[in-house]
């Protein structure tokens, strides 16, 4: 695995290892584009601290900011996403190989 590759997925489970964040992507991800404004409704939070978490998820290139007249709508960018999950993938099927090996074992016992 590349350095920047490392990089961006680190990147990527950091931004998604805070539950607010994770709660954000969750909302974007039903919903689609919304406001910080939207997306401060009905949460523990300030509309100013939705917008540091939504910084952090931009910055990780996990949403990307829209602007729509004076309104700027924050929007899933899956392409991280895609990464992280195939990243997943392969260490699910690296445990799924060695847990199959397992097995082969016991059954040859």
């Amino acid at each position: 695995m590349s350095n920047a590759r490392e990089q961006t997925l680190a990147s990527v489970f950091a931004a998604l290892g805070d539950a607010t964040r994770l709660a954000l992507v969750s909302r974007l991800l039903v919903a689609g584009a919304l406001s910080a404004s939207t997306l401060a409704q009905g949460q523990a939070i300030s509309r100013q601290a939705i917008t540091k978490h939504l910084q952090v998820l931009e910055s990780a290139e996990l949403v990307v900011r829209e602007r729509h007249g004076k309104e700027v709508l924050y929007a899933l960018d899956p392409r991280h996403i895609a990464e992280a999950q195939a990243f997943l993938n392969a260490i699910s099927a690296g445990w799924d190989r060695a847990l199959g090996r397992l097995q082969s074992l016991v059954e040859a016992h």
